[in-house]
């Protein structure tokens, strides 16, 4: 069964409430597993085992918190390895304007490098979803619609390539 895997950092519990909802909408996905999981009980052997990834993070002076980025930057070890799983990122700030987007295109650019397909958002929160402070009903919306999407994406991917 294809899998998804979804990362977070959190200092106030925000990014790991996002982190929930976007898996809830990822559930409503027959047939594909789907974990949510801090970044402190996250391995890189957790990315190279995964159909998707779908990291969160607070934003921290424009970027994403050093807990995520650590993995990321460990995550080296499969460069090349994670390349056609599905990836994707949303994020937390204080305030509206607060970096977000910034923080969500750090992430998707090491996504990228890595060569995964990363999921965007036709409507709402294009780069992935986004909350300022604890998710309001937007970003809860948003939230759930990017889980089933990623999640269908990972179930497609997965198909083909088997």
């Amino acid at each position: 069964m294809p899998s998804l895997l979804i990362v977070y950092y959190t200092r106030t519990g925000s990014t790991e409430e996002m982190a929930r909802i976007i898996a809830e909408g990822a559930a409503k996905v027959s047939d594909v597993d789907v974990t949510v999981q801090a970044v402190a009980d996250t391995s890189v052997d957790d990315l190279l085992n995964a159909d998707g990834v779908i990291m969160g993070s607070p934003v921290y002076y424009g970027t994403m918190a050093a807990e995520l980025k650590r993995l990321i930057d460990e995550s080296i070890k499969y460069h090349g390895k994670l390349a056609g799983k599905v990836g994707g990122a949303f994020a937390t700030s204080a305030n509206r304007g607060g970096g977000s987007e910034t923080t969500i295109m750090d992430i998707v650019k090491a996504l990228m490098i890595h060569g995964m397909v990363v999921q965007g958002i036709a409507q709402g929160a294009h780069y992935g979803p986004v909350a300022v402070g604890a998710p309001d009903k937007l970003a809860r919306e948003d939230c759930l619609r990017y889980g089933r999407q990623t999640a269908e994406l990972v179930k497609r991917i997965s198909r083909r390539s088997s």
